[in-house]
């Protein structure tokens, strides 16, 4: 083909580079492997492009950039046809729709813990108070009562990665229920189950929702394994205000390593269930 006459017509491989707004060495690749090559190459082995080739160059962008792998995109290109680019397009629209679905997923995620961030800031970590609070929906894990410590890991990996494959993971932290009987024995490291709060209730396996009414709410401030000294304070409020301990306690983070270098610092919200005792 002879276009020595006609190069105004057509772009060099940087300026049809800029056009596309990529690197030149992107069009030299692409045609080293066959995947887009210039309309014409002259006998210096300059390439040209012409503007026709815009919209085939937008589409091979169009689908790297929504991770279809160039050896697919190459497949494509040797075999393509009207029908096979409806079905390629429709595919690939499924696909994005699922990535967009994936990004509000974790845009919410990032709302709750900027929420939950903001919200520590204005607190008091010493008091002691009472609150009145809805009840929450939670999912559970697998019972973790009396667990050894292999056990224990092995539970706390599996239950993450079910939050993560039903895509139940909602940014909130990973919390632990007591029960009734391992606060009153201070044995309250003994969880019953891990939970993460959940926005609403599901008619499914693992769904749990706390009990509406009064609670008891303080915050320890250090090592987990210090935590039983707490909880005697907090007991000791209950005994003061004529309440009882309820069936259940929660605890959940608040500070953790996301946020703090020194387990010192690390501060455990702790809500205790409660009852009157008329």
């Amino acid at each position: 083909m002879n276009i020595s006459n006609q190069k105004t017509n057509y772009f060099t491989a940087g300026e049809f580079a800029h056009l596309c707004k990529v690197n030149k060495q992107t069009l030299i690749y692409y045609d080293r492997i066959g995947l887009f090559s210039p309309i014409y190459k002259d006998e210096k082995g300059y390439r040209y492009y012409s503007v026709s080739q815009y919209d085939f160059f937008s589409v091979i962008e169009l689908l790297k950039e929504i991770g279809m792998p160039l050896k697919e995109i190459q497949h494509y290109m040797a075999n393509k046809s009207p029908d096979r680019f409806i079905q390629l397009m429709r595919q690939q629209k499924d696909i994005v729709r699922l990535k967009l679905e994936n990004l509000q997923r974790i845009e919410q995620m990032i709302d709750l813990k900027l929420q939950a961030v903001q919200e520590a800031k204005d607190l008091s970590f010493t008091q002691i108070t009472t609150e009145y609070c809805a009840a929450r929906t939670l999912y559970l894990s697998n019972p973790l009562k009396n667990t050894t410590e292999e056990q224990f890991v092995t539970e706390v990996s599996d239950f993450i990665n079910n939050l993560d494959e039903t895509k139940l993971d909602t940014g909130l932290p990973i919390g632990a229920v007591i029960r009734r009987e391992q606060v009153l024995s201070r044995e309250v490291e003994n969880y019953a189950h891990l939970y993460m709060e959940q926005p609403y209730m599901q008619k499914r396996n693992g769904f749990f929702q706390t009990k509406e009414g009064v609670y008891v709410i303080g915050y320890h401030i250090g090592e987990a394994e210090h935590i039983g000294k707490t909880y005697e304070k907090l007991s000791r409020y209950i005994d003061m205000n004529a309440y009882k301990i309820g069936e259940y306690a929660y605890e959940e983070y608040v500070y953790d390593a996301v946020l703090k270098n020194n387990e010192a610092d690390y501060i455990t919200k702790i809500m205790i269930e409660t009852t009157t005792n008329n």
